[in-house]
Formats: structure tokens, C-alpha cells, sequence
């Protein structure tokens, strides 16, 4: 690990400290740094907190699976099959101009108040999102080995296993990466405005309410570091799973 990648941190710490310690801002806006990395490390010990974290993680990782499994097939699908890629362009262009907190009475009405209705809604925004980037995959694929294939009396499938789905690969994975870090957002911000018992951004929303600041702000570092570990794992993968990409 280069050691620049810790001079940003640094620097937002050491603006922090100062600011807490010197009193610029309002505690209520700003609170030291020192309170909220109490309030964490004590967090971390609670079983409140953990379940809260473990109710977020599970509703962001099953909303990231089943958008993978929905969205990714029949991204290829529609890529591959021209027809049904001009039949099916303007739903596609339509149901992803829908903002997600939109669909959050919608999905209340189908689904009730529990993790399916915040599943529900991180299925279908991510699950767009691989949709798209699965398909734009197939379609920029490089014709130049279509040709090449089809000179080599290549069967459709054929085409498709070795030609088109490596070089859709990539955009696959990057699909992937705005999803594990988007389904976060969205299941966050399900748990502030849905009903729940337990969850991150219930956490949040009720330190606000009460004014327990510190609290808030270790919610929020705490999201922080699950996106931030989820895009690096990704980019782990990508590297070993598409080694050829770019070359």
C-alpha cells in the first residue's frame, strides 16, 4: 500500500480535530472527534449497534444479489438479441429515469413494511444498473472478432462463450462495483423513512431526533467503512477475475 493513500485520511482528521478542539463550529453541527471515536469504540461493544449493522448488511447484500441475478442474464439477454434490445430500449430508458425513493411507497403497498419491501427497491435500482452495463457490454463488444469467429464457422453460442461475454466482462464488474456501494445507499435511506426495527439508518435517524450527535456521526463512519471495504473487495476480484482487461 502506497503511503499517499494516507495523507487524505490525515487531512480530513486533522481538520476535524482542529475544529472540534477550537470550537469553530457548534458541537451540535460538528462534535469533536474525540466524542464520536468514543461513541464508536463503546458502539462496537453494543449488541443494539451490531444488530443494526448486521439488519443493514443483510438487506444490502440480498438486494446485491438478486439485482446480479436478475439484472446480469438478462442484460446479456437483451445485448445479444438485437431484436429484443430495440423492442425493449425505451422501457429500459424509462424505468431507469425513475429515482429509487419514488418507488418507496410503491414498494410499502406490494411488499409491507418489512426487508422485502427494502430488497425490493435495491433489487430493482441496482438491478438496472447491471441490466444496462450487461448489456452496453455485449453491445460494444469488438466486432472484429465476431468476424473472426463467424470466418471459423463459430456456432451462435460458441460466439458468445469465448468472443462476447469476456469482452462483456468488464463492464459486468463495473455494474457490479456501483451496485454493492449504490444498494448501501439505498437500503440507508429505506431505514430512515420505512418502518423498521433495526438498522443503520434507523440508527441514524433516531441520534438525530434525539440529539445524540456523536451517535449520529458514528453511524455514519461506520457506512462509510462498509462502502469503502465493498468497492475494494470488488476491485480485488475484478483484478484476478478479468486479468486480461485492458491488454
Amino acid at each position: 500500500m502506497k503511503k499517499e493513500f494516507l495523507i487524505g485520511p490525515a487531512i480530513l482528521l486533522a481538520i476535524w480535530l482542529i475544529i472540534g478542539e477550537l470550537d469553530i463550529v457548534n458541537p451540535l453541527i460538528i462534535p469533536p472527534l474525540s466524542s464520536v471515536l468514543i461513541k464508536l469504540s463503546a458502539l462496537l461493544t453494543s449488541f443494539d449497534f451490531l444488530k443494526d449493522t448486521g439488519a443493514t448488511l443483510f438487506r444490502m447484500l440480498a438486494g446485491f444479489a438478486c439485482a446480479a441475478i436478475i439484472g446480469i442474464p438478462l442484460g446479456l439477454f437483451v445485448g445479444f438479441a438485437r431484436k429484443v434490445y430495440f423492442s425493449f430500449e425505451f422501457v429500459i430508458d424509462f424505468l431507469r429515469s425513475i429515482p429509487s425513493p419514488v418507488l418507496v411507497p410503491l414498494s410499502m403497498l406490494f411488499f409491507g413494511l418489512g426487508n422485502s419491501s427494502k430488497i425490493a427497491i435495491v433489487t430493482f435500482t441496482c438491478g438496472l444498473i447491471n441490466l444496462i452495463n450487461s448489456m452496453y457490454g455485449v453491445t460494444n463488444c469488438k466486432k472484429t472478432r465476431i468476424m473472426i469467429a463467424k470466418t471459423m464457422k463459430a456456432s451462435p453460442l460458441q460466439i458468445f462463450k469465448y468472443v462476447i461475454f469476456p469482452d462483456a466482462l468488464p463492464y459486468v464488474f463495473v455494474g457490479l462495483r456501483l451496485t454493492i456501494s449504490l444498494s448501501l445507499i439505498v437500503v440507508v435511506v429505506t431505514e430512515m423513512f420505512v418502518g423498521t426495527m433495526y438498522g443503520l439508518g434507523k440508527h441514524i435517524y433516531d441520534s438525530h431526533d434525539m440529539y445524540r450527535i456523536p451517535d449520529m456521526y458514528a453511524g455514519i463512519l461506520t457506512i462509510g467503512t462498509i462502502g469503502y471495504l465493498s468497492n475494494k473487495f470488488f476491485v480485488w476480484i475484478e483484478q484476478r477475475v478479468i486479468h486480461w482487461s485492458g491488454r
